[in-house]
């Protein structure tokens, strides 16, 4: 019997959780760096998904293909899942590493406002269903998402990657390897949105 995409999303993410309890360590922060490992891959796996679903948005807009309409409609629903549930890895991040939870932290503040639009826009989209709608929605948001981030100042997210401009061969393989599983998780909790939609 074939298994549904939602039960491979969350063997992933049992997986995920497995690995990051197993990550190496960091001399100033210890174990609790494995909290900014899974965090870094979260966001990422997020903006991933946003930007495909941007791209495919802007291919369906182009084409008016249904399976480019689908696809971003799914990349964007799945992007936004990421989105949110990063916010809660980061304040976890926050909390273990640097003993408070600096809130009005820029990109922080940012991820928030983004969160609550972006779940707001899904949700009328979702509603409207009206692909090229969507499609449009998915193309707007991360163009703006991505501007207004490029433009943030950095005061806890030292640019452009401390993890890859660590020289540490180990931790920059172990967090490829972590942003991989991720990227995983995301494409099988897109194939479900994407079984959600009408034929």
């Amino acid at each position: 019997m074939k298994k549904s995409p939602l039960v491979w999303f969350v063997l992933t993410l049992f997986v995920i959780g497995l690995v990051t309890l197993f990550g190496p360590q960091e001399k100033s922060l210890g174990a609790n760096v494995r909290y900014v490992y899974i965090h870094g891959a979260w966001v990422l796996a997020a903006q991933a998904a946003l930007i495909l679903a941007g791209v495919t948005g802007f291919m369906a807009l182009l084409t008016n293909r249904a399976t480019l309409y689908h696809w971003s409609a799914a990349l964007g629903r799945s992007g936004m899942v990421f989105w949110v549930t990063y916010l809660p890895l980061s304040l976890l991040a926050m909390q273990t590493n640097w003993n408070g939870l600096f809130l009005a932290e820029p990109r922080f503040r940012l991820a928030l406002t983004f969160a609550v639009v972006g779940i707001l826009l899904q949700t009328g989209l979702w509603l409207i269903n009206r692909p090229p709608y969507t499609a449009a929605a998915n193309v707007l948001f991360i163009i703006t998402l991505r501007y207004v981030f490029s433009n943030a100042a950095y005061i806890m997210h030292p640019p452009p990657s401390p993890i890859f401009n660590s020289g540490l061969t180990h931790v920059i393989v172990f967090f490829l390897a972590l942003n991989l599983l991720t990227l995983l998780a995301t494409f099988f909790l897109t194939r479900w949105f994407l079984s959600l939609q009408p034929a």
